[in-house]
């Protein structure tokens, strides 16, 4: 339970929400001039609620009943249930949970399903067991799970801990863990291999839910990715994709933050003849200034009924549908019997909250301050001031073919020739250096690669947000910006950086890990919109493939296609890692 959920099943809790129901004891709470949005039905009625501690005891006829110890008048209002985010990374946001949770519960999201595999992968189980720790203090509800990849790529990176079966057995036992997190290592489960399938077992043997990751499998992968005994995923790409998961029985998770994908799944499930109840909702990630700005689930809901989409199905998909997934028969509707997380609503389709409520609770604006951290916490950073012929890929060959990765977020291996000039080699045309250094003080030196279609950089970023093994990763033009930007972060021991023509143009500290800050939201989101205004003036995007938002997970080896690790240019498919990206001569 968080700090703010009481266990609505003690008996002593039940006998009152029964009493109240009928009418042997007054209501704590009466809500009254309502329409209830019944999203089990379907269904937008005129009814009052009646709440007994944390639960909802009676959903009845408006005028029925009047006592109750504190009434609230919702003045014709919609009474929805408080959205469940179905799967998210509360590290997305670069803020505490407690600061997440702050932001997003006044706008009506109640409860997170939060896979902490980026703390997981900095901390090991040290990390995971700090987020549920922080779950604790949040004020709403946080459904920690089991990082089921640290490393989500074994092999092909180095992350801060290996959380093989063993390890992963004892945290699912922890009362506070909710399920077996997205499960990335898709070839592995595929292909049988001893690690991952003895994870997946050790999820399927807790009873608890396992979570999946299923980008870009179709067919025979798709089917055996089923077989193994994952039930979800949140990796549509298409409106086909979307039909192919639901076809094969995943309960799938769409997520917000792919906006431009939206519209698309909307008119793939309109051809349904009802709204499938395998399908929720959820944010993944959230940038903070777009959780500063416009909310987390909330506006996700907000989007999909701008689209398109009836808001009565978006509210579906966000509450029972999620609750049914979880197996929490105790959340995701206006009913008897339920936990009283109640959203009073403007309008459904907008889904602006003007009141909510808690366990019963009404929620008072918290306001944005510092979150002060009970425990300390640091980076994690091992590594010593770089310079820029840390950067130089070296040969004695007069000309080289290189290998280049191609396309950012969908990447494809490619091929370069380039010149060396006094051992150096040059930057192939049309190409962007990019480095990745082991955060853990592993010793080894950057490695190196050429990303190609990344649009032509005049200066530097760089990042300790790096999915998923968060490694310090640098992008740039030229190994003296890319110098001076990592500089800056080691600096800061943790976070972000942009450097131009030697100077630095924007920096977010991110002490926590390197993943978050404790300072207010408001302060996290303006450093944010500072870099991403700073990145705007080094390369100019094209969306929706060559965005910001692709700097972070460059890294990201789990997925098909060459990515950059600590180890190399790193190929799930095949299991290869490049050490170099010097292929031969040309």
């Amino acid at each position: 339970m968080t700090a703010g959920s009481m266990d609505a099943n003690e008996a002593e809790i039940r006998a009152r929400a029964v009493a109240a129901a009928k009418g042997d004891l007054p209501f704590d709470t009466l809500l009254i001039n309502g329409h209830v949005a019944d999203v089990i039905t379907g269904q937008v009625r005129k009814a009052d609620v009646g709440i007994s501690g944390p639960i909802i005891s009676s959903v009845h006829p408006r005028g029925t009943r009047n006592d109750a110890h504190r009434k609230m008048d919702a003045e014709g209002r919609t009474i929805a249930p408080g959205l469940i985010d179905a799967h998210m990374h509360v590290e997305s946001s670069m803020v505490t949970p407690r600061t997440y949770g702050n932001a997003v519960l006044a706008r009506g999201v109640t409860t997170l399903v939060w896979d902490p595999h980026e703390f997981g992968n900095v901390w090991g189980t040290t990390g995971v067991a700090w987020a549920v720790e922080q779950a604790r203090r949040a004020p709403l509800r946080i459904l920690v799970l089991a990082p089921s990849c640290v490393p989500s790529a074994p092999g092909l990176e180095t992350s801060g801990a290996d959380l093989e079966a063993r390890a992963l057995h004892d945290i699912l036992a922890w009362p506070e863990i909710h399920g077996l997190a997205e499960v990335m290592d898709m070839q592995g489960v595929i292909d049988r291999q001893d690690r991952i399938t003895a994870i997946v077992n050790e999820g399927l043997v807790s009873r608890k839910p396992v979570f999946g990751h299923a980008r870009g499998l179709v067919g025979p992968d798709l089917n055996a990715f089923a077989a193994a005994g994952i039930t979800s995923d949140h990796e549509v790409v298409s409106g086909e994709d979307l039909k192919g998961k639901l076809e094969a029985g995943f309960f799938v998770e769409l997520r917000g933050s792919h906006d431009h994908l939206l519209p698309e799944f909307v008119r793939t499930l309109a051809e349904f003849d009802r709204l499938p109840p395998t399908l929720a909702l959820c944010t993944d990630d959230v940038f903070p200034d777009e959780l500063f700005d416009c909310g987390g689930l909330d506006d996700v809901v907000r989007r999909l009924a701008k689209y398109g989409m009836p808001p009565l199905e978006a509210l579906r998909a966000a509450t029972l549908n999620a609750a049914m997934r979880l197996g929490r028969h105790d959340l995701g509707a206006v009913a008897p019997g339920r936990r009283a997380d109640l959203v009073v609503l403007e309008s459904l389709r907008d889904f602006r909250a003007n009141a909510v409520l808690f366990d019963g609770q009404p929620v008072s604006p918290s306001g944005d301050r510092r979150d002060s951290l009970e425990h300390e916490t640091s980076a994690g950073l091992s590594i010593a001031p770089v310079v820029p012929e840390d950067f130089h890929v070296r040969s004695e060959l007069r000309h080289v073919r290189v290998a280049t990765i191609d396309n950012p977020r969908f990447t494809r291996w490619g091929e370069a020739v380039t010149d060396v000039l006094n051992d150096r080699v040059l930057l192939p045309a049309d190409a962007t250096l990019m480095a990745v250094i082991n955060r853990h003080g592993a010793g080894s030196p950057p490695k190196l690669a050429y990303l190609r279609g990344w649009g032509k950089w005049k200066g530097a970023f760089c990042t300790t947000v790096s999915h998923d093994s968060h490694n310090l990763t640098v992008f740039g033009s030229n190994e003296s910006d890319m110098a001076t930007a990592a500089n800056a972060v080691l600096e800061m021991k943790g976070g972000l950086a942009v450097a131009a023509n030697g100077k630095i143009t924007a920096r977010l500290p991110l002490p926590v890990a390197g993943l978050v800050s404790d300072r207010p939201l408001s302060e996290v989101a303006s450093g944010f919109r500072a870099v991403k205004t700073a990145m705007e003036r080094v390369v100019p995007w094209n969306p929706p493939y060559l965005v910001f938002k692709a700097c972070f997970g460059a890294s990201l080896a789990c997925n098909p296609g060459p990515h950059l690790t600590d180890l190399g240019i790193a190929d799930a498919g095949t299991g290869k890692v490049l050490a170099s990206p010097i292929l031969g001569s040309a």
